[in-house]
């Protein structure tokens, strides 16, 4: 199996998704972090987004570079043991269209903490509450839990769970509260919470950098903080 480097920021929520799958996996790999608000030039020669994360398969000469979340997934999936995805193709497609959810999640968690008014983050505030509730509407198709494929970690898991913790931020920091109303997806995101690759996906500093990350942005969020 070639060496494998994961590309990463320490606050990337689509990094996670791929460093959880990986050790889900159980695949040893390296992880370089990089300031993307000072990106050096060996990053910006291999990414052609100017992005993370990157995934470096290789060594030296021979190293392919795969820049993008979701193509990383499926790279890891076609290519590594310990599958993530179902094998019925019809489950798969259902598994992928919810991943797609949860990056509008990020999305959305992105503009509730760059809404500068009050009134804005109320806006993106409901907006969030309300793909909360449709989550829940599907989660209630199959209750028997506590994971999104009942007991059977999956990538829809691994996509999520950066996506809960921002809330453990916000609720500690800024006491914003949106689980109370949706209890299925209160057990999973619990669930989510005490597993070793959801945990180690993230440095012990995270809470402290992302709180940092918040309160420099000058947004509503910031006065929510310093209260």
């Amino acid at each position: 199996m070639p060496a494998l480097t994961l590309v990463s920021h320490k606050l990337c929520p689509y990094v996670q998704r791929a460093a959880i799958s990986l050790a889900e996996k159980h695949v040893a790999f390296a992880r370089i972090d990089v300031d993307l608000s000072n990106k050096p030039d060996w990053f910006r020669e291999i990414s052609p987004l100017g992005k993370v994360p990157l995934l470096r398969v290789g060594l030296a000469e021979t190293e392919e570079i795969i820049f993008e979340s979701a193509v990383i997934l499926e790279y890891l999936e076609d290519t590594l043991g310990n599958p993530l995805h179902p094998a019925d193709p019809l489950m798969r497609a259902r598994h992928r269209g919810w991943i797609e959810f949860a990056s509008a999640m990020l999305n959305a968690i992105g503009r509730l903490y760059n809404a500068e008014t009050e009134a804005r983050f109320s806006e993106e505030l409901e907006a969030l509450s309300a793909m909360l509730d449709r989550l829940e509407q599907e989660l209630g198709r199959h209750p028997e839990g506590p994971l999104f494929a009942r007991d059977r970690f999956c990538l829809v898991d691994a996509a999520f769970a950066p996506v809960f913790r921002y809330f453990d931020t916000f609720e500690a920091m800024a006491a914003l509260y949106l689980f109370e109303g949706v209890p299925l997806i209160s057990a999973w995101r619990r669930q989510l919470a005490t597993r070793s690759s959801v945990k180690a996906a993230v440095n012990p500093d995270y809470p402290t950098l992302l709180t940092d990350f918040l309160r420099r942005r000058e947004t509503h969020i910031s006065g929510l903080i310093a209260a």
